[in-house]
């Protein structure tokens, strides 16, 4: 039997639904704990952080616009989907991490269910940070959370696909739209992430996932005046001040970087953290001439 040569895998951005080469042309090495090569990523430029910007805010009005219903329903399917490619991901995130491949079935386990626990919290996050105040007066004063817009993310840099789903899925399960970058040196389960999305409902823009160097990438993010919000969990502490003085000039939100234990209880801190709240006050209104009010 005559050997044959294996069909080694293009690795492309994800961006408003679609997989591009970087606009520069440029790729990276990227290469597994003991140095062997594994693979060459995109390496994206400002205009590539630029479109992915565009493509997530063309992407918000239906997004944030659709039930959270229905958003629990697409995130769960994209669940459904990892599940189906476990072994891919097994494989990529023991090579990336330098981990044994039971280790690696462990993390992808999960983050699986941590999808899956995201996706049942988006009709639900608005009970626990929503709902009627107390006023004194004829009013109804109502509190209602809503999604903040575009969240740039820089995902950890060391846990390649448990620290990355942890990072995304609460961004885009409380209506939000995320361009996100993967870790600099274990990007490949992040861009395989993005073929996941591709093939479930999420639509196009939703999620956009960028790789290559994370200063260069997250600069015109922090920057950008169409940017609402940065989480810099995967940024040193020199690179997070800079990018916290970036976002200051149209008043991002910030998610400042901090040590987490992605295999902890996540809790709501995430969720919460880009969502605005909206209040609305309301008369109540009398009931005939008995002066009664509902």
């Amino acid at each position: 039997m005559s050997d044959r040569l294996s069909v080694f895998k293009t690795y492309k951005l994800y961006v408003g639904g679609k997989f591009p080469r970087s606009e520069s042309g440029r790729v990276y090495e990227v290469t597994d704990s003991k140095g062997k090569w594994l693979a060459n990523a995109p390496l994206s430029s400002r205009k590539d952080a630029r479109d992915a910007v565009v493509a997530a805010r063309k992407a918000f009005g239906g997004w944030s616009g659709a039930t959270a219903y229905n958003r629990g329903q697409v995130l769960y399917r994209v669940a459904e989907m990892l599940e189906g490619r476990k072994d891919q991901f097994v494989r990529e995130v023991a090579d990336a991490e330098g981990i044994s491949k039971s280790k690696a079935a462990a993390q992808v386990d999960a983050a699986i269910d941590r999808w899956v626990w995201y996706a049942g919290w988006t009709d639900k996050i608005a009970q626990i940070v929503g709902g009627a105040n107390p006023v004194a007066g004829p009013f109804f004063n109502l509190s209602t959370p809503e999604p903040t817009g575009v969240v740039a993310v820089v995902a950890p840099q060391e846990s390649s696909f448990l620290g990355l789903v942890s990072v995304i899925a609460p961004v885009i399960a409380t209506g939000s739209t995320a361009v996100v970058i993967a870790s600099e040196k274990s990007p490949l389960p992040a861009l395989s992430l993005g073929e996941v999305l591709a093939t479930s409902d999420v639509p196009g823009g939703v999620v956009n996932i960028l790789t290559g160097k994370t200063a260069e990438i997250a600069a015109p993010l922090a920057a950008h005046q169409d940017v609402n919000a940065i989480d810099l969990t995967g940024t040193d502490a020199e690179l997070a001040r800079d990018l916290e003085i970036a976002a200051a000039d149209n008043l991002k939100r910030v998610l400042r970087p901090q040590p987490v234990d992605f295999a902890a209880d996540p809790g709501t801190h995430r969720l919460t953290a880009f969502l605005e709240t909206k209040t609305v006050w309301h008369p109540t209104g009398s009931l005939g001439a008995s002066g009664s009010a509902y």
